[in-house]
């Protein structure tokens, strides 16, 4: 082998890749690498016990051999071949037990892989572990902690291990950020890929709704859960959401950049915390300098109401759909959403030391789509979202940034919620509308990442990911040392 264990988990995936095809190393090699370094530094016990990876495949030695060997016969089916990616844990794929963060799960692993797995072992990838998650992507409780779940415990921050990793996808950028996989896939309902990858310091895409099948993923809401790709730079990005979609041309778009986009900023999106704002009006300065944006515009805010019409929205729809999610699970244990509750209930001291599950409480009793107060709150929510927000803001540009969110707030599993976090209200309307928001790191305040994020249009994915690149190389951040955790310590105070 001429490649180092540290060269394979500090290597970018298309670097992975391109070791594989010049014969340097072999996929079962990087495999190895990685679920060495995971066992070093992310399972219980260790001295970091970082926590994000809560499963690896049983078969993922022979799927990384036989990607070896289809190698061999020149059978090199992407540009990712052989290359290991974790998914979340609310994602079902043979091998791997597809929790959703909830003992209700345990041991009832699915015999059928979500179309998109099939998608990343179809082009060769070799699916390997799956990360953990805020349970039920974190839509069980007002007081929920991010990155906290009932099956894997929490996940911490590899920049600062008494920090949160985000939600609900915190394992994907928590694993990614400490060198434990090159790929990652994560959900997102509304920030939760947005958010770990900000926090985390690495990027990520959560494309239109529909753009990825969704099918196979434990729900919360059909309009607005989306997969999306995470990884640690915007071409690796683009390379895995090019699998994921069946396309063939996002790459080299993406790679192409800018292309002649039109981006603007949106002034009025701050977080409230002083270090982010003042860093993102840094980089808006620079990028005018060089002509990356045309102008600023101010961006409809939500106000009380949308608020609670999206939680309407969400505990209606996760009703219908989580329940029938959980009805086609094989095995034994509950088929309704009615019954989860029930299980949390009777195994309270492992599924509710910390918080309780007044969101599922709050699906059972919604009476579902069927209701009015679902129809009336889902078209008050699009209204804003559309008709008052994006389309107005898009108008002339082909999308907009602004910064998303505070650096890392400490963990509080006694108090719960977010505690000290801020955030902009960037992923809201392209939530509730179901349309592409995409995350970069734009540098660090207090040692920890901030992120910047893109909004455009459906189907404009593969032009925002160009936007992304752009601002990923006019801050030369990927690769710096800099944006490479530092397994802190908890801090006092």
């Amino acid at each position: 082998m001429d490649r180092t264990k540290s060269w394979i988990c500090d290597a970018s995936a298309l670097d992975l890749a391109r070791a594989l095809d010049e014969g340097e190393t072999t996929s079962v090699e990087i495999l190895q690498a990685l679920v060495d370094r995971i066992n070093e530094i992310d399972v219980p016990g260790t001295e970091i016990s970082l926590r994000s990876v809560l499963a690896i495949s049983s078969d993922a030695v022979e799927a990384a051999h036989r990607a070896d060997q289809e190698r061999s016969r020149g059978d090199v089916r992407s540009r990712l071949h052989g290359v290991p990616v974790l998914i979340k844990d609310n994602i079902e794929a043979v091998g791997l037990p597809a929790t959703a963060g909830s003992s209700a799960l345990m041991g009832r692993p699915t015999s059928v892989d979500a179309p998109l797995v099939e998608r990343l072992r179809d082009a060769g990838l070799v699916v390997f572990g799956s990360t953990n998650l805020s349970q039920w992507a974190n839509m069980r409780s007002p007081r929920s902690t991010s990155g906290w779940s009932a099956v894997g415990g929490l996940t911490s921050n590899p920049y600062q291990l008494d920090r949160s990793a985000g939600g609900s996808s915190s394992g994907s950028g928590a694993a990614l950020a400490a060198r434990l996989s090159p790929l990652a896939i994560g959900t997102e309902t509304d920030g939760s890929i947005t958010c770990p990858a900000s926090l985390n310091g690495v990027s990520g895409l959560k494309p239109a709704v529909g753009a990825i099948s969704a099918i196979g993923v434990a729900p919360i809401s059909a309009s607005q859960d989306s997969p999306g790709p995470m990884a640690r730079s915007v071409l690796e990005v683009a390379a895995l959401y090019e699998i994921l979609i069946g396309s063939t041309d996002v790459f080299e778009r993406a790679a192409r950049a800018l292309d002649a986009a039109r981006v603007a900023v949106a002034s009025n999106f701050t977080t409230g915390d002083p270090g982010t704002d003042e860093l993102f009006r840094s980089v808006v300065e620079r990028a005018g300098e060089t002509g990356l944006v045309i102008g600023e515009i101010t961006v409809a805010e939500a106000d009380g109401e949308v608020d609670r019409d999206e939680l309407t929205v969400l505990v209606s729809e996760m009703a219908d759909d989580l329940t029938a999610f959980l009805s086609r699970r094989g095995g034994q244990g509950p088929s309704s959403l009615a019954q989860v509750i029930v299980h949390e209930d009777e195994h309270a001291d492992i599924e509710q030391p910390y918080f309780g599950h007044e969101y599922l409480e709050q699906a059972v009793a919604s009476g579902g789509r069927a209701s009015q107060a679902y129809r009336e709150a889902r078209a008050r929510n699009l209204e804003w979202a559309l008709t008052k927000c994006l389309e107005p803001a898009l108008l002339g540009v082909d999308c907009f940034i602004a910064p998303c969110y505070s650096p890392a707030w400490k963990h509080d599993l006694v108090l719960g919620g977010s505690g000290s976090a801020r955030w902009s209200q960037v992923t809201q309307a392209p939530a509730i509308a179901g349309w592409p928001i995409a995350t970069i790191p734009m540098g660090l305040v207090h040692g920890l990442p901030v992120g910047l994020s893109i909004v455009g249009r459906p189907g404009s994915e593969a032009t925002m990911l160009g936007v992304a690149y752009a601002f990923e190389q006019m801050l030369g951040l990927v690769g710096e040392a800099d944006l490479v955790p530092k397994f802190l310590p908890p801090q006092r105070g």
